[in-house]
């Protein structure tokens, strides 16, 4: 039993990543109320009284539903094991309630019809359990690493993840009020450094979509203050995780360049979105390379908060 806990918790949060980026294929591609009602599709388990279109958004969602639920089990299971073996037990529990949150979370996305401010929430959440996870999946593996003096990365490490998670909360605010155009060109936006903006509409969370809290219809100023918004943050977030990697990469020449690489792909990927007008691929991509920015911030934060038990170690550290 304890031989099977380590890779049940390196696999449930393998799962989750897949998880996270085939929620934003679903949710990019438009698929997001390819089933109308939940848990069901149509009041099948699986969808088939439909054709073309309507059938294959429909087999996205509940792939993602299906996804979804089979990283539920797993980390039912690890629950399970943690409290069996004393590992983790409640670190283990609180994945437990963010999983049934999210749940939640995903049968409001539906019933209440992609409203922002839920989408959102359910695009956090996956994070959420993402990260944790991945901490989780760390923490069984102390035995392997050394004990870098890696106090010092605590202030850099812990402002990184809080930056990512701000821009991470942004990007999911344009995807899911469908503004990812509103500014169509780099590096100004409408050829303005400071176009047209409505901030009071578009960022009121209790709205429907696409409409302002009075029902009228989003305007172009609102979906264009979304978009610059996150814009904006994105060169504070390069900023901020960029100087935790160049911190980073005086204790460990791996965590600091992959933590850089993955920030400069992202940031690059986040420029062509614009540049070619957002195809779903680099959407999807962008989403992705969101995820695993944050899995790596996760992996700097465990190192710079939790102290290996043993002393043979697998990461190169640099002594500064």
């Amino acid at each position: 039993m304890s031989r099977a806990y380590r890779p049940l918790a390196v696999a449930a949060a393998g799962l989750a990543f897949v998880v996270v980026v085939v929620g934003a294929y679903v949710r990019l591609s438009d698929a997001g109320l390819g089933c109308p009602d939940w848990p069901l599709c149509y009041g099948q388990p699986v969808p088939s009284d439909m054709a073309g279109d309507a059938l294959a958004r429909a087999w996205k969602e509940m792939g993602h539903r299906y996804l979804a639920g089979t990283l539920g089990v797993l980390i039912i299971a690890l629950a399970f094991l943690s409290w069996k073996l004393r590992r983790s037990p409640w670190l283990a529990t609180s994945i437990v309630a963010l999983v049934l949150f999210q749940a939640t979370l995903g049968a409001w996305t539906v019933t209440m019809l992609l409203k922002p401010a839920i989408v959102t929430a359910h695009l956090l959440g996956g994070m959420a359990i993402l990260g944790v996870l991945t901490w989780l999946a760390l923490s069984q593996f102390d035995d392997f690493f050394s004990a870098p003096p890696a106090q010092s990365l605590r202030v850099p490490a812990t402002a990184a993840l809080c930056a990512a998670a701000v821009q991470i909360a942004l990007g999911g605010w344009v995807s899911s009020n469908y503004a990812a155009l509103a500014c169509p060109d780099v590096p100004l936006c409408m050829g303005q450094a400071l176009p047209p903006m409505d901030f009071a509409n578009a960022f009121h969370v209790l709205r429907e979509l696409g409409q302002t809290p009075r029902g009228e219809l989003l305007s172009r100023e609102a979906l264009t203050a979304i978009h610059w918004t996150h814009r904006m943050f994105a060169v504070v977030a390069v900023a901020v995780v960029g100087w935790a990697a160049y911190r980073a990469a005086r204790f460990s020449r791996i965590m600091g360049i992959s933590v850089g690489t993955l920030l400069a792909v992202q940031f690059s990927i986040g420029v062509a979105n614009v540049v070619v007008s957002r195809p779903l691929a680099l959407a999807a991509a962008h989403n992705a390379g969101a995820a695993a920015l944050l899995v790596s911030l996760v992996v700097l934060n465990f190192f710079a908060f939790r102290a290996p038990r043993a002393t043979h170690p697998v990461l190169q550290v640099n002594t500064p």
